[in-house]
């Protein structure tokens, strides 16, 4: 069975016009929460610009990132889980803490990282749980995720919804 594109892709494209500033860019794709932006001119499609390409072209060739500290940027207060909780759990608290990434600690050291991805590769379930939980619950950025993992996992079974409650979250 294919899929066509056009039952997939996202039809309201957030776009840059080709003269507007990287600041304006930057803002807009954290306001949408999106990884990257369709660069117009005169109404028509001419580039694109990603999250790779403000890495590679602007934030490493800053002369200002040359003294700033990672820790004036990190995230914090660190998130972490321990090795042994269960796969439901650490999903539950991505989705709490509107995370996607999430180091696994133990005793101060370090052993590893999971992400949304990661999970959903291995846990065919929570896929279950996102389509009964969707609207209320995943944030926009993990969505995409899962929309994707839904297209690869197209045959769902009755879920038990007791065992997949998650507290909801207050917009």
């Amino acid at each position: 069975m294919s899929i066509e594109l056009h039952g997939i892709m996202v039809d309201k494209v957030i776009t840059a016009k080709k003269k507007a500033t990287v600041r304006d860019a930057v803002k807009l794709m954290n306001k949408y929460e999106i990884g990257c932006l369709v660069v117009v001119e005169n109404g028509k499609p001419v580039g694109i610009i990603t999250e790779r390409d403000l890495l590679k072209r602007v934030l490493a060739k800053s002369k200002e990132l040359r003294n700033m500290k990672v820790m004036e940027v990190m995230s914090t207060p660190l998130i972490s889980v321990v090795p042994s909780v269960e796969i439901e759990e650490a999903t539950k608290i991505m989705f709490q803490k509107k995370i996607k990434k999430l180091p696994i600690v133990e005793k101060g050291k370090l052993l590893g990282l999971v992400t949304l991805t990661d999970i959903l590769r291995v846990q065919p379930q929570l896929i279950k749980m996102y389509k009964i939980f969707s609207s209320d619950l995943a944030p926009r950025r993990m969505k995409k995720v899962f929309d994707y993992y839904l297209l690869l996992h197209t045959k769902f079974d009755a879920v038990d919804v007791d065992r997949l409650a998650i507290p909801k979250q207050k917009s």
